[in-house]
This record gives C-alpha cells, structure tokens and sequence, in this order.
C-alpha cells in the first residue's frame, strides 16, 4: 500500500530495481552462452586428459619443443598463490569463486555491448570451470606447460589449464574495450 501524499492522495513508490534487472540484461543469453561452451569444454578436456589420456601415468608429454602435457594439482588460486592444504581451504576459495561468479554475473546483466558480454562470459566460463575441479577433486586440474630453453635461457611458464586461458582472455578483451573500444573514444 502508498503512503498518503500532501492532500490525502496516495505517493507513488519510488522505481526500485528488482532481481531480475541484477541477472538478465540484453546481452545475458550471449555471455552467459560463452560461459556455458567454457566450462563444458573445460571439464570435457579436463576429464578425456585425467581417464582417458590417463596423463597421471603418462606425465610429462612432450608436444612440442616448447610445450608439454603434465599433471598438476592446483590447491592455491591463479599460479598456485594462496596454497590451501587444510580442511577448510578449498571450500574457502570455492566460496570465493561462487561468489566472484554472482559479482561477474551481475556485471554481465549490466553490460551494454556484446564484446563486454562475450568477455565477462569466458572469465565466468573459465572460473566455473575451476570452481568444479575444486568442488569434485578438492584442487584444480591443471596441465599445459610453456616453457623455453635456447641458448642460456630457461624459462618456464606456470602450469594452467583452458579455464585459465578463457579467464585471460576475457580480461584482455575488457581491457581492450576500456582503452580503445568505441566507448573510450567517446570519453573525454
């Protein structure tokens, strides 16, 4: 019911966004169907490389000179930081995950382009995706090796895994429109 307004009507209520305006926007279905491809992929490589592959037995895998095949589990977050071994430290970043996905999600809802969706859609693709290694096995499932050794120089990169790649990408599209897109050029 109104609150009465001066002169005995009823005052309209102010306009107050509702849930729905949080979770779907004009580009929802399209980000959050790029999200969908990401962990689905995510998980189907992650599962073929684990059973099917077997890469357990058969680590490391050269693949090419500068790229091998290796099992890693991942206890900690991006690049093994924060290694969680307790028993409470993987619902812990789990529960940070879950909820970096609903803040991403509500971003998503919020986006006005495409580009943004589709971007905001791999990083939530590709945190989900690890979310789930992290709910069934406890870690994540990490397993691409970049390394580099010529004349002197060794380096390795850290082990990663698609979800990570999606996760990278979708922060260098961001970027990307934040410093040249079509709406930086329009800022002053």
């Amino acid at each position: 019911m109104g609150r009465r307004a001066p002169g005995g009507g009823i005052a309209a209520r102010p306009p107050m966004k509702n849930l729905r305006n949080y979770i779907l926007g004009p580009h929802t279905r399209d980000g959050l169907s790029a999200a969908l491809l990401v962990a689905m992929f995510d998980q189907a490589l992650k599962l073929w490389l684990l059973y099917g592959f077997d890469i357990a037995a058969r680590s490391p895998v050269r693949v090419l000179p500068f790229f091998d095949l290796v099992l890693t589990w991942n206890k900690g977050i991006s690049y093994g930081l924060f290694q969680q071994d307790g028993p409470w430290g993987p619902w812990i970043l789990l529960a940070f995950k879950v909820g970096a996905v609903l803040l991403l999600w509500a971003w998503l809802a919020q986006a006005s382009g495409r580009l943004t969706a589709l971007a905001l859609g791999l990083i939530i693709g590709g945190a989900a995706g690890n979310a789930i290694d992290r709910a069934v096995y406890g870690a994540v499932v990490d397993y691409a090796y970049l390394h580099l050794h010529a004349a002197g120089l060794n380096f390795g990169w850290y082990v990663f895994n698609l979800a990570d790649v999606a996760i990278i990408v979708g922060v260098a599209i961001l970027l990307y429109e934040v410093l040249w897109g079509e709406r930086a050029a329009k800022q002053p």
